[in-house]
């Protein structure tokens, strides 16, 4: 109680929440994690988010901090510590359109990113389904991914700087805008991906893009995940790199997603073995300018390698995206990965990450394996098939951790055969601990507690995520 009056005289009783006034905190959206903070507390700025840090560390309690809580692993979960929640620290600090940067604090929205871009003819190219809801310090603790990795990278690739509260309340200000600072380690990496565990991200740089002119848009119905890779390739020949989203859905996809939103219609009468939606973007007016007959250039290339796919037999179909609203739809498809498999229990959740070519191979051998291991298991699979990653849901036939565990094993065995890895984008958190410890190199996971021993050397920050127990 003492360090909740403390609290209270630091931030105001307001933004100081206990008992039910945690309840949206202390669940995750997905229902699978249950916490029971000591606290919730809400700071406007960076000067209160150090003392808040210096109080917990003078009381001995854990910090977590929690942004959108649109997270999938367990990343905030907390018994017994202080939550630190970014939701007020919201301000857009700057836009700079000649530099092509924005400087936001942790608890600003993606898709207020999104629109203060958008209003100087600019672009924030990190898109994906939650982007209404998940915060940017979010985002940069877990390096999120998303559909446009393909050709902007991930969160860490487009952030020039970091603003950090460390354990100890000191606040670690790397707030360059530069894109080349070679004076030293680069310790704005450490922070990004780290997921709370060695301080607290309270505002960022972010890189901004000019925005698209034009989208070529298309759903495509492929003969196999190798033909696909050929039309992913062509189209980047074509178009010199700038294919933005190559998106792979199987059957198993959309048979769920007639049954959990039919609202939204399937592109094909009869449903492929495998979905493409490819995009590619213009910023070139040339490309972006509709001809006499109406057809945007960008548009009439795709149709023609997809023309050119289909004659060789390498497609079997495709629906080009003659409107927005008919690009709108096709998405909408894609986006609705997560809310369909709401309620599908028991669940095995993976998130891994593969050479493009070793895709095919990894789904005939999973699939495989996991037959026999639990036969009549099911499973359901979406794709970011431009750099590899997939999400791939396992449905065990028994809700036992046990067999959970050993499904979850499976998948690990062979990704690592293949050259791959069990994270992906959406970080570690608590539901990946067990794949870190059989699973990452010994030697990466004596120098990350090396690291997090130097930064928390008290353990408090985010404690018991990402760094399984030596």
């Amino acid at each position: 109680m003492a360090l909740i009056d403390d609290l209270v005289a630091a931030l105001g009783a307001a933004h100081v929440l206990t008992g039910a006034d945690m309840a949206r905190h202390a669940r995750d959206w997905m229902g699978k994690y249950r916490g029971a903070p000591l606290a919730v507390v809400r700071p406007a700025d960076t000067a209160e988010v150090s003392a808040v840090v210096k109080l917990a560390a003078a009381h001995g309690v854990p910090v977590v901090p929690i942004s959108g809580n649109t997270g999938l692993v367990g990343g905030t979960m907390t018994t017994g510590g202080v939550m630190v929640s970014l939701e007020r620290m919201n301000r857009i600090r700057a836009v700079k359109r000649d530099a092509r940067l924005v400087v936001a604090e942790a608890g600003v929205i993606l898709t207020r990113l999104h629109d203060a871009a958008e209003a100087e003819g600019l672009y924030f190219p990190l898109w994906f389904g939650a982007r209404g809801s998940a915060m940017l310090g979010g985002v940069l603790s877990t390096n999120a991914g998303g559909s446009n990795v393909l050709r902007y990278g991930s969160t860490r690739a487009l952030c020039l700087g970091l603003e950090v509260v460390l354990a100890d309340g000191r606040v670690l200000d790397l707030m360059g805008e530069l894109h080349k600072d070679n004076s030293g380690y680069d310790l704005k990496n450490l922070f990004i991906g780290a997921e709370g565990t060695l301080g607290i991200i309270t505002a960022a740089v972010m890189k901004l893009v000019p925005a698209p002119r034009a989208h070529a848009t298309a759903t495509v119905a492929a003969r196999s995940l190798p033909d696909a890779l050929v039309l992913l390739n062509r189209m980047q020949e074509a178009t010199g790199g700038r294919v933005e989203a190559f998106e792979f859905m199987p059957r198993t996809y959309s048979e769920r997603l007639r049954v959990a939103r039919p609202d939204l219609g399937l592109p094909f009468d009869d449903i492929p073995e495998v979905t493409i939606l490819i995009e590619a973007a213009t910023t070139v007016p040339a490309e972006a300018t509709p001809d006499a007959a109406g057809e945007v250039p960008l548009v009439g290339l795709l149709e023609t390698v997809l023309a050119d796919m289909l004659e060789a037999g390498l497609i079997t179909d495709a629906v080009l995206a003659r409107s927005e609203q008919q690009r709108r739809a096709m998405w909408a498809r894609r986006e609705a990965a997560a809310e369909i498999t709401l309620g599908l229990t028991p669940a095995v959740d993976t998130d891994v990450c593969l050479p493009l070519d070793r895709v095919e191979g990894f789904l005939t051998t999973v699939l495989a394996r996991l037959e026999a291991l639990d036969p009549g298991l099911k499973s359901l699979t979406v794709a970011h098939l431009g750099d590899g990653n997939l999400h791939f849901t396992a449905f065990p036939t028994r809700d036992e951790a046990e067999l959970k565990d050993r499904v979850m094993e499976v998948v690990e065995d062979v990704v690592a055969g293949l050259g791959g890895s069990f994270s992906a984008e959406h970080g570690v958190g608590l539901s990946k601990l067990n794949s870190m410890a059989r699973r990452k190199n010994p030697v990466a996971l004596d120098v990350m507690r090396a690291v997090k021993a130097a930064l928390d050397p008290e353990g408090r920050m985010n404690p018991g995520k990402v760094i399984p127990a030596g």
